[in-house]
């Protein structure tokens, strides 16, 4: 009776004690994790001060892990806050935007803390003025001003104020940006804000260079006095990105002085420092900030998830020590009952572990994902944004060698015109190998001459052949139809690549292009072409990986010939393109033959194919002498270099700073053709021939741009373009095509 009734008191007490402690260990933990996240939170603030994005990176992504199982949605939305602002340092603007909104909802929903939700609209707004969305952005900067007023915090007052003189700076109202600027400094500076004070500084000597109101000896004073105030705070503090943007300063106020070589050297150093910048940007994207927070809401539901395993778990466990409790206090269970039991649990065990592997592949998939989409963005960014100090380089060497230069720095200028090419058929290269593999490009189907189409990329790489002593030999099969229908670009690309690969490693040897008939049926023929040279070879290990990105026969062949990989690699997807597959026979120190077939269609047209391909240029230089042009562009150096190719032509040219200008410009004056920019502060130039075309659709304009992978050529023309030149260009081709446009007056495109 005793032992009973000291079995049914003292079972209930241990599971009291139990549950207490479980509860009272539970509750240390959540307390201990929100100190860890706030302890590394900060050390990611300071980071991001101090510009340090590397350690920033490592402890926001730690804090944003250990927040997804905190129950503190005001510590989530801090994290959420501080990983739009390190975005916004990197002025990755979109993703930016994703984070303080999410912020934004998390505190709004809080109804507490009005500070946090001044401070996230202030972010806000700086992020929505560097997107171009100004309206949004002032609504947002005045909400958070009116906060900061209210709770007399004059440190946001004097950021919000700073916002507010960057989006008039943006407007182009000059002189109440600089009234803006004169009250956030002292704001600023009393709260020991320097990074804040001296991009302040910096965007109002800005202001000074632009303003017309007073005499501009004044003006530029002022301007060379708020940079040197800025550059004093830059170099006390080491602030990286400052200092490459009071290059840029520096150069305009020098181009406003006429001192152009001094405002060349300092675009140049700008040009070269912001590189480095967008470089130390994306390794910090390659770190995994990006990744962490686009997959952010993901990794909270599997966090969500995983908790509730965990307490399936524990339930599971608990329920395992309850059963062991009772076995050993009762001892009633049978030896079936323990058998079902373990059966049970290694089921369960095994489907959490399926569930675990089945999340681990889903990331993986979507980690490579990511990776492909972070490497084709990368490479359309860095390529066209390459073009533009290309475009400088290009641009001056050719003007350098038109004012008659000594013999010595002729030959040094021609070294650095070749490497400019080289860089711009690098380039091309690379975007011609995006848009393949981002399923960008379309075949045409347009009349032309096989033979002729041949002759003429022999008569390109006629140089090339010489040079290494080579000699080039066709033969063609006469019996093929003079016209057919095809994509005559492409074909000309593959045949380009696959000659000047065979040129380039062969020396003192031959080159021979043969072309075959192989089935004629109807209007279709099939074509058998061979490109076979008796240079270096390919080893058959080096010929199953000769056609992949960046792939080339050896590290030895390429110190010696040169090259990137690319060309076999752009062959090999044009050709599956036109559903064709390029094959290889080699032997190391007997040659190479590279061969394909392929179906084109015979044309019924008798009309001729006109200079295919641009190859040769026919200009009237004289015709072009005192035509009147305008040259919209917002870069300065681009402005001199297009402008003084133009003038050497004996042409007439004015200059527009931006679309909004062209416009107001080409109402009052009369021009032969206007060569427009496409990006461009305000309106962009699409935008600005749109609106040309609503009051004079006889107008020609080119389009005078950096073409990438996400830009369709056919929404220039619907926009109303007569043409097109792609930054860099060379010479003539430049002037072929403004010859060709004034001349033919063809209207553009009805959109």
């Amino acid at each position: 009776m005793h032992k009973a009734l000291f079995k049914h008191t003292w079972l209930p007490l241990f599971f009291t004690l139990f549950l207490t402690a479980a509860a009272v260990m539970a509750q240390k933990q959540e307390t201990d994790t929100v100190a860890l996240i706030k302890k590394t939170r900060e050390k990611a603030i300071q980071a991001i001060h101090k510009q340090d994005f590397d350690v920033a990176i490592l402890k926001l992504n730690e804090a944003n892990k250990l927040a997804l199982n905190s129950k503190d949605d005001l510590l989530k939305s801090d994290i959420r806050y501080h990983i739009a602002e390190l975005h916004y340092h990197l002025q990755n603007f979109q993703k930016a935007s994703e984070e303080i909104n999410k912020s934004i909802t998390l505190i709004e929903t809080l109804y507490s803390n009005e500070k946090e939700i001044a401070k996230a609209y202030t972010l806000k707004g700086l992020i929505l003025l560097n997107t171009g969305n100004y309206t949004e952005s002032e609504l947002y900067l005045k909400d958070a001003y009116k906060i900061f007023i209210k709770s007399n915090d004059e440190a946001g007052q004097g950021q919000v104020i700073s916002g507010l003189g960057q989006l008039d700076l943006q407007k182009k109202n000059y002189k109440s940006a600089i009234n803006y600027f004169d009250a956030a400094i002292p704001l600023l500076k009393n709260n020991n804000f320097s990074y804040k004070e001296a991009e302040v500084h910096l965007k109002k000597a800005e202001a000074f260079i632009n303003l017309n109101s007073s005499p501009q000896s004044i003006n530029l004073n002022k301007a060379k006095a708020s940079l040197d105030k800025a550059l004093t705070i830059i170099d006390t503090n080491s602030f990286t990105k400052l200092k490459t943007d009071s290059y840029k300063t520096i150069s305009y106020i020098a181009l406003k002085e006429n001192d152009y070589k001094k405002s060349e050297e300092n675009l140049s150093l700008y040009e070269k420092k912001s590189e480095e910048l967008y470089k130390t940007y994306m390794d910090a994207v390659s770190k995994g900030v990006d990744v962490e927070s686009n997959v952010g809401d993901l990794n909270e539901i599997i966090a969500t998830q995983k908790d509730d395993l965990d307490k399936k778990q524990k339930s599971i466990k608990f329920t395992q020590m309850t059963t062991g409790l009772s076995i050993a206090l009762i001892v009633i269970l049978s030896l079936l009952t323990l058998s079902l039991y373990k059966n049970n649990n290694l089921r369960a065990k095994a489907n959490n572990l399926l569930k675990d592997k089945n999340t681990e592949l889903q990331l993986a998939k979507e980690k490579a994902e990511k990776a492909s989409l972070a490497k084709a963005q990368f490479l359309s960014t860095i390529t066209h944004e390459l073009r533009t100090p290309l475009y400088a380089v290009t641009g001056l060497t050719h003007l350098l060698l038109e004012e008659d230069p000594k013999d010595h720095q002729k030959e040094h200028l021609n070294s650095l015109k070749f490497s400019g090419e080289y860089l711009l058929s690098l380039i091309n290269n690379i975007l011609d190998l995006n848009k393949l593999e981002a399923n960008k490009v379309e075949l045409e189907r347009t009349s032309f001459n096989l033979k002729k189409r041949i002759n003429d990329v022999l008569v390109a790489l006629k140089k090339s052949a010489d040079d290494k002593k080579n000699k080039l030999h066709l033969e063609f099969d006469e019996s093929i139809p003079n016209k057919l229908v095809g994509d005559p670009l492409k074909l000309s690309q593959i045949l380009i690549n696959l000659i000047g690969n065979s040129l380039k490693f062969t020396q003192n040897g031959d080159v021979t292009v043969r072309v075959q008939s192989l089935e004629q049926k109807k209007n279709k023929i099939q074509l058998h072409f061979e490109i076979e040279d008796n240079g270096v070879g390919i080893s058959r290990k080096k010929q199953k990986s000769i056609f992949e990105t960046f792939s080339q026969g050896s590290l030895q062949i390429n110190r010696k010939f040169g090259g990137t990989g690319l060309g076999l690699s752009i062959v090999k997807n044009l050709l599956e393109l036109m559903n064709s597959k390029i094959n290889l026979d080699s032997q190391l120190g007997k040659g190479s033959k590279f061969w394909f077939n392929l179906t084109l269609s015979v044309s019924e047209e008798a009309q001729e194919d006109k200079n295919p391909n641009n190859i040769i240029y026919d200009v009237d230089y004289v015709a072009l002498e005192n035509k009147s042009i305008l040259v919209v562009e917002d870069n300065k150096i681009n402005q001199m270099i297009t402008k003084k190719i133009l003038e050497k032509n004996h042409m007439k040219c004015m200059v527009a700073d931006n679309g909004m200008d062209a416009i107001k410009i080409v109402k009052e004056n009369k021009f032969d053709v206007i060569l427009m920019d496409i990006h461009m502060p305000g309106i962009s130039g699409i935008e600005a021939t749109q609106k040309i075309r609503d009051f004079d659709k006889q107008i020609p304009i080119i389009a005078l741009t950096a073409v990438t992978v996400d830009e369709n050529l056919d929404d220039f023309y619907r926009a109303g373009f007569n043409d097109i030149i792609p930054k860099p260009f060379k010479t003539e081709e430049f002037f072929e095509k403004i010859y060709r446009t004034i001349k033919n007056k063809k209207l553009p495109v009805d959109s």
